[in-house]
């Protein structure tokens, strides 16, 4: 059977609520040389479909400026960075084998070829992502998972949280037998930052709040830090010597009541900012003790790689949360922006 000429896709057509979002018919996008045309089973949502939305992520000259993930947006666009699916078509030049695959697909838009390349774009932002029936993606960027025990829902909670948490886990050097700070550790990035970090054989703290506890505990991490009480008392408590590394998605205040508790040489990562993006800090907390600071955007092609082997061999069980059809699109990030789960909301097509 070929391929439909249109499809279904949620689109926004400008900044704005949930109301944004619009279910559409529209064309089946055509894989153009260099691509693939991937049938969608499932695709997962993140806080950057929210902030992506919202216009949230400012620019550098102009921190209010409504924006993308890294710039202004051409509207309408399909959102949805995370899509497992099969491919159905591929490019003319692109190898036919491919067709019938499953995959993932790297949603990253890197500013060069080579394998530590930086992203520098995302799909579902600067170009239209999987909230939607179908989506093309650059061969290059799809990831044959056929053979992964892990089902289509699992696989698509992968790209952006796990691949964040990867990058972060990479760039902050984290290595067996360290102590690893994990904040909002009931969060996508957070679960798959203590089980990774869990994975590698590191010793896990995070934090979270007093109802998501056991649920963190449960996920992996070896004791959880609740954020209503003194979080720096807790961490001197759990960790008296000091932590290694801090994987850090909430910055705000905690960066400056963390940074002191770093031991010598401690590592700092930073990649997000829910608890607010205006930090102050005391920089003798720094160099004084051989720290570091570290901004962490996603993953590189290096570290999807290895997240992609770890996936085919399910060395990482992924949660899932709650799952909405492609039309509750609104009602699915509604639910996302309450954070009252643990784990990843999915939706399918």
């Amino acid at each position: 059977m070929g391929t439909p000429e249109t499809m279904r896709a949620v689109r926004i057509a400008g900044h704005g609520g949930p109301e944004v979002l619009e279910l559409a018919e529209v064309a089946v996008p055509a894989p153009q040389p260099g691509e693939v045309l991937v049938q969608v089973s499932a695709v997962a949502l993140n806080n950057t479909d929210l902030w992506t939305r919202e216009g949230a992520y400012g620019r550098p000259e102009d921190s209010s400026a409504p924006s993308g993930w890294r710039g202004p947006i051409d509207f309408p666009r399909v959102q949805g960075a995370d899509v497992a699916g099969r491919v159905v078509a591929v490019g003319h030049d692109v190898d036919r084998s491919l067709v019938g695959r499953r995959v993932v697909v790297d949603p990253a838009i890197y500013d060069t070829e080579g394998p530590d390349a930086n992203p520098v774009g995302l799909m579902g932002s600067e170009r239209d992502g999987g909230y939607a029936e179908y989506v093309s993606a650059l061969a290059a960027r799809v990831h044959d998972v056929t053979d992964s025990p892990l089902t289509d829902d699992q696989l698509a909670t992968l790209p952006t949280a796990y691949g964040t948490a990867l990058g972060m886990i990479e760039r902050g050097r984290l290595r067996k037998g360290e102590t690893v700070l994990v904040s909002g550790a009931s969060g996508g990035v957070g679960v798959a930052l203590v089980q990774l970090a869990r994975a590698r054989g590191a010793r896990v703290l995070g934090i979270s709040s007093g109802a998501k506890i056991d649920a963190v505990r449960e996920v992996g991490a070896h004791e959880v830090i609740d954020r209503s009480r003194d979080v720096a008392e807790q961490i001197r408590a759990a960790a008296p010597e000091g932590i290694d590394v801090a994987l850090d998605v909430v910055a705000g205040d905690l960066v400056s009541e963390g940074l002191p508790l770093l031991r010598e040489g401690g590592r700092w990562v930073v990649s997000g900012a829910l608890g607010g993006y205006d930090v102050t800090f005391d920089v003798r907390r720094l160099y004084l003790h051989n720290a570091q600071l570290i901004g962490s955007t996603m993953h590189t092609p290096t570290h999807f790689d290895l997240l992609m082997s770890l996936a085919r061999h399910a060395e990482i069980q992924p949660v899932i949360a709650a799952t909405f059809p492609l039309e509750q699109a609104a009602q699915a990030q509604e639910e996302l922006g309450r954070r009252g789960h643990v784990g990843k909301i999915v939706m399918h097509p």
